[in-house]
């Protein structure tokens, strides 16, 4: 799935990048969608890290040349592991190497393995390299384990095995002007992740067209439970500063840290206070 494009991934995909550059060749990434899981168990399917828009973007940023996005449907999970290499080689002639990850495992029910791979390889000319596993702390850098991060709201973690800065992309939306009201103005920024970090207020930067460098901001990330209830959680921006962005400006949102959870305040006052002291604290440490 490559979700998140992670340091992990970066171990696979570089090495390919780097071989196609020496031997003139096309670096192509195979990928799928919608992830597996949808299919085998839809009530508890996988919550993805960013959409197959994003991860090309980030493919891209790692000089890959081509995506290949294959449709993981039930004729698909019924090919057989040794029908997997000539289906790919048929569809791809020109095709010199695999590069995966030692872990990988490919055809109906996961039987293949890299053993497997290497064999049916040699039958059609193509060589395998298989990359080990990157760890970080001990344990294996992994989408699972970044998800998990994000969704405790442990940003500083998820950023450092991801080997970039988590962000948000969306426009900023008209709002109701309470932020405002109240002494701090924000932006509301348009964004529905299939993964949903954890409600709360963070340090973040926000950058677009109109600004030539990231601004600092503070950020809520929730349902609001102080002003009102919404069935899906918003994000609000204060930048710390002067603010060139308004309704309508498409913005990056990069998340740096966790503050606090949100919760519910007994009073707009009591709101107020809270977000002054997030802004003094932001401020007092330099994010």
């Amino acid at each position: 799935m490559f979700d998140g494009v992670h340091l992990g991934h970066h171990a696979v995909i570089e090495s390919a990048v780097h071989s196609a550059r020496r031997c003139n060749g096309v670096a192509a990434v195979l990928t799928f969608w919608p992830h597996p899981s949808r299919l085998f168990r839809p009530e508890q399917a996988v919550r993805l890290i960013m959409t197959p828009e994003l991860k090309n973007r980030q493919l891209a940023r790692l000089g890959v040349d081509a995506v290949i996005t294959e449709e993981f449907n039930a004729d698909y999970a019924r090919i057989e592991a040794e029908e997997f290499l000539p289906r790919l080689k048929q569809s791809l002639p020109t095709l010199t190497t695999i590069y995966v990850g030692e872990n990988w495992r490919f055809g109906r029910g996961r039987r293949g393995d890299i053993a497997l791979l290497v064999t049916e390889a040699k039958k059609h000319g193509i060589a395998v390299v298989s990359a080990p596993r990157i760890n970080q702390n001990g344990d294996p850098i992994s989408s699972t384990r970044i998800r998990s991060y994000l969704e405790e709201g442990r940003m500083e973690d998820a950023n450092a095995l991801l080997g970039y800065t988590y962000f948000a992309e969306g426009v900023v939306a008209p709002g109701k002007q309470l932020g405002r009201a109240i002494g701090f103005p924000t932006l509301n920024v348009s964004w529905e992740p299939d993964l949903r970090p954890r409600y709360g207020v963070y340090v973040v930067t926000v950058s677009g067209e109109k600004s030539a460098k990231a601004l600092t901001a503070i950020a809520n990330y929730g349902l609001r439970p102080t002003v009102e209830t919404t069935l899906a959680p918003r994000l609000e921006i204060h930048v710390l500063g002067p603010c060139p962005f308004d309704a309508g400006d498409k913005l990056t949102v990069e998340w740096l840290r966790f503050v606090r959870p949100e919760r519910k305040f007994d009073s707009l006052d009591e709101l107020r206070g809270q977000i002054a002291a997030d802004v003094a604290a932001v401020q007092e440490t330099g994010k």
